[in-house]
């Protein structure tokens, strides 16, 4: 007669395996963005070749315990124009040190005012600049010095803040299509969804006030 052997240690340890593997996709999912946040950052608000963005720069924390006192961003050599957005709680002062072109802004510096950044706060410093024309598929990168009480962060390297141009869309503004008057699919589509919506609620009006009409007539 054969035995018939149970799975059931198998299977649980199949299901402890499986578990385990969920648990540490999860924290491998969690811990990516943060360890992004941990350093300071670029967001564009247009990456098209030819247009107009605003870059900002988040600086979520000091160094170390100590506060921030000084933030210098430096800009590509390809970026030979910017246009600092002025923040209540610091200076702002562009630098020239390009002696090939005394007139491109070679970094710009915000220094605190009256109190340094606490280093358990964050600030967002934003540059207005035109995205080079020819520069589609290139890495623009920024370059950042954080100068605080005690000590320096400096963020290069791996760590620098930076965003890839893409392709140029047409409008030197970086706006969309849709901001310009010419209509995307998605506006096509929503049209016709309205106007299909229209036509049924005035057919359903229509048959209402028929049904009231015959109801009064009987």
């Amino acid at each position: 007669m054969s035995t018939v052997r149970s799975s059931t240690p198998a299977r649980a340890s199949r299901l402890g395996m499986a578990t385990a593997a969920v648990f540490a996709g999860a924290g491998l999912a969690l811990a990516a963005p943060l360890s992004a946040s941990a350093h300071v950052s670029a967001s564009a608000t247009s990456t098209a070749a030819g247009s107009y963005t605003v870059v900002a720069f988040s600086v979520p924390h000091g160094c170390e315990a100590s506060p921030t006192e000084v933030v210098t961003i430096s800009m590509p050599e390809s970026v030979p124009s910017v246009t600092p957005t002025v923040n209540p709680n610091w200076s702002v002062e562009k630098q020239f040190e390009d002696a090939a072109d005394p007139n491109r802004v070679t970094a710009v510096v915000y220094t605190a005012i009256a109190e340094p950044l606490a280093a358990d706060l964050r600030d967002v410093f934003e540059l207005s600049f035109r995205v080079p024309d020819d520069a589609e598929g290139e890495s623009l990168e920024f370059p950042t010095v954080q100068t605080c009480t005690e000590g320096t962060a400096e963020w290069v390297g791996d760590d620098v803040p930076a965003f890839t141009v893409t392709a140029a869309t047409g409008d030197a503004h970086g706006h969309g299509a849709s901001e310009t008057g010419a209509a995307t699919d998605d506006d096509v589509f929503a049209r016709v969804v309205g106007g299909g919506g229209l036509a049924l609620g005035a057919g359903a009006l229509g048959v209402s006030l028929w049904s009231v009409r015959r109801r009064a007539t009987a």
